[in-house]
């Protein structure tokens, strides 16, 4: 047994919505279509009506007194032969039965049956059913030959051939209808599933995506109008996608590199170590060199559970008011011993605060001051600046030295990444300084971003304004 779509189906909502707008459609027009017949039918009783009132009231106009009865009434006989569908009933004033002609009788009745001599509304037709038939007529006085002796006429028409054709002509247009609302919810489901056909198209392009087939997109030149943003959209996430795989794949390498070293190192050293009986001197020397293995493994450990913990909106700051000015002259006094060593200068200009974590602030600009002074040459200078607009508080950290290319610089703040030779670290370091740097940024709601051109490297944190009166927006990894 076949099941039929659920009406979750957009296709089969489509058709349901068409199909009934459909039959709202088709039914007005068959009532008005119905009414329209009707009405020419009433016309059509009405022109007779017209027609037999005039010839009634030529002949009574011959009439002159009760003695002129049995010719006149001779005469609207003769006149009423051939038609049997139409009736006929003369009355005097009195209500005195005068002439009637036609197989079925008129009723005779009060209100609108009789009208005021001096009605003026001759034609309002009144219905009604008789025993085997339906009637429709009219009631009004026509004058004769003797002034002020009005006769009072009803003319009715049988209406049951009428309504037999009203009858059979609403089955027919029923039936045709039918069939034609059947006809096009039919092609309203045909037309609406071709209509939807790119959406299928999509439905199998993210069907045959894996980790290893991300490069697949949709064309948009073959997608219609109303289905390009989403096809779009679909290509956009595609790239995310690509982009953050290759991100993940470019980390475990760059991990796995990372902890191979100091592994292998120890190993090796624990190796060596084993292979003969040394002195306890000899032992401890290879443990203080094991130790400070153990040590980076540790602060790599750190960082990345630190990022971790970034990624998923863990990090969030407590707030205190830091002044900026403050924290940059304490890391610079942190810092002098080895700036001096390079013979680096330090220069700060400008001040401003914002509400922040202390300790986490101070890691971040720690880390920029650290890049920055690995890659000053020697008497170069690093000019740390803090500004403060109506919109943002602003602290740039700007040092010479190697030109950073543009394909390196948009992924300085990857994990682990390394630049070109120039730029390689010299320290002891797991490459993971500026990718800490910004998402402590982050989540105070700034942002951190860097300029290198003519052997001027400068990077820029950015604040914005809430960040001074307190509020810290929420985190987004």
């Amino acid at each position: 047994m076949t099941r039929l779509p659920p009406l979750s189906s957009i296709a089969w909502r489509i058709t349901l919505l068409y199909t009934t707008l459909a039959a709202g459609i088709f039914i007005t027009v068959a009532l008005l279509i119905h009414a329209s017949v009707e009405h020419h039918f009433e016309s059509q009783d009405r022109k007779a009506w017209e027609g037999k009132l005039e010839l009634v009231g030529h002949i009574l106009e011959t009439w002159r007194t009760p003695a002129n009865d049995e010719l006149i009434f001779r005469t609207l006989a003769d006149a009423m032969v051939g038609h049997h569908s139409l009736l006929v009933r003369v009355e005097d004033p009195a209500g005195t039965f005068r002439f009637a002609s036609g197989h079925a009788e008129i009723p005779v009745g009060p209100g609108a049956w009789r009208p005021a001599r001096d009605a003026n509304v001759p034609f309002q037709p009144i219905a009604w059913d008789g025993a085997n038939a339906s009637f429709r007529g009219v009631v009004t006085w026509v004058p004769t030959g003797s002034k002020g002796h009005d006769m009072l006429v009803y003319l009715a028409s049988d209406t049951s051939h009428h309504q037999d054709f009203l009858t059979s002509f609403d089955y027919q247009l029923a039936l045709i209808c039918g069939i034609a609302l059947l006809l096009m919810s039919v092609l309203a489901w045909v037309a609406t599933r071709r209509g939807l056909l790119p959406i299928r198209d999509m439905a199998d392009v993210a069907e045959s995506i894996s980790a290893q087939r991300l490069h697949q997109r949709l064309s948009d030149a073959e997608i219609p109008v109303e289905l390009r943003p989403l096809a779009q959209a679909f290509n956009a996430m595609l790239d995310r996608l690509s982009d953050a795989l290759q991100r993940l794949t470019d980390f475990s390498s760059d991990l796995a590199h990372e902890l191979r070293t100091p592994i292998s190192n120890l190993m090796m050293q624990t190796q060596v170590s084993l292979s003969k009986p040394r002195r306890a001197e000899d032992y401890r020397e290879i443990l203080y060199s094991n130790l400070e293995e153990y040590e980076h493994l540790a602060r790599m450990i750190a960082d990345m559970l630190f990022l971790a913990k970034a990624d998923h909106g863990l990090i969030i700051p407590s707030r205190e008011v830091v002044t900026l000015s403050s924290e940059v002259a304490a890391l610079f006094e942190y810092y002098d011993a080895l700036a001096s060593e390079r013979r680096v200068g330090l220069v700060q200009h400008g001040e401003g605060h914002i509400h922040g974590d202390r300790v986490m602030l101070r890691r971040a600009l720690g880390n920029l001051l650290t890049n920055a002074i690995r890659y000053t040459p020697d008497g170069g200078a690093i000019v740390v600046c803090v500004s403060t607009s109506t919109s943002a508080v602003t602290i740039t950290i700007e040092n010479p030295g190697p030109t950073i290319p543009p394909d390196q610089i948009v992924r300085i703040f990857d994990r682990f990444y390394r630049g070109n030779a120039s730029r390689q670290r010299t320290e002891e370091g797991a490459g993971l300084g500026l990718a800490i740097c910004q998402s402590i940024v982050q989540a105070h709601g700034g942002d951190v971003s860097v300029v290198s051109f003519g052997g001027i490297t400068r990077f820029a944190v950015q604040f914005p304004a809430d960040a001074k009166e307190g509020h810290i927006p929420s985190f987004a990894a």
